[in-house]
């Protein structure tokens, strides 16, 4: 019978907090710039401009019909050879994480937009807005409301998306289980603690996203 040893791996577990810190940063800095990626995608998807919409279209769809595990490694090794630049493991990492939530976000952003009532926009209008301060002032504060709960559950699949940084050496949590695994020699207590950790991270955002949701049927 197995003999359960968590001491042992217990012993490094400054490790475990290296890993998690590293993964919180990756988290919100993926995030920050997903956002900015995603609201402006969203806009230019909803461009009167052909050429626009198709570049933000061909961006969305490559990133949401490939696998990030093979984007992170695609920019890792192979983007450099066709720029004939060094790119670290850190930008790269940062730029597909942030690039692959952007496209998701955009289209978050864009259906909460869209889930409000033309008539709302055709009145601001008839009142003498324009359009950005319709969209400031009328749509996006309601479109906000909707985007919200589907908008946490991206980000908490983002969190989980970090572990993939694990193929390029990035000490995420992953990877640092992956350390104390090779120093302890207790791949079913160290994984088992990592399951833990993510865990204790997660459950509360998933409660926050289940929160949001609730509330917005109520409202409707």
């Amino acid at each position: 019978m197995y003999h359960w040893d968590f001491y042992t791996v217990l012993q490094s577990f400054d490790l475990f907090l290296m890993g998690i810190w590293t993964t919180f940063l990756y988290t919100v800095g993926s995030i920050s710039i997903g956002i900015v990626v995603g609201l402006a995608t969203c806009f230019a998807r909803m461009s009167p401009r052909a050429p626009l919409r198709l570049v933000a279209r061909a961006y969305q769809e490559l990133f949401r019909c490939t696998p990030l595990l093979v984007q992170i490694l695609w920019a890792y090794y192979a983007l450099p050879m066709v720029l004939g630049i060094s790119i670290s493991n850190t930008m790269a990492g940062l730029l597909m994480l942030s690039l692959y939530v952007g496209s998701f976000y955009a289209e978050i952003f864009r259906g909460g937009i869209l889930a409000i009532d033309k008539g709302q926009r055709e009145a601001a209008h008839a009142v003498g807005m324009s359009g950005g301060q319709a969209m400031r002032h009328i749509i996006l504060p309601q479109a906000v409301k909707k985007m919200l709960p589907a908008f946490i559950n991206q980000s908490v699949v983002q969190v989980k998306n970090t572990s993939l940084l694990y193929a390029i050496s990035i000490a995420e949590l992953t990877y640092m289980t992956s350390v104390v695994n090779s120093e302890t020699y207790r791949p079913l207590e160290a994984y088992s603690l990592a399951a833990v950790l993510y865990f204790v991270m997660l459950f509360p955002l998933t409660q926050v996203a289940d929160y949001f949701e609730r509330r917005m049927r109520r409202s409707d």
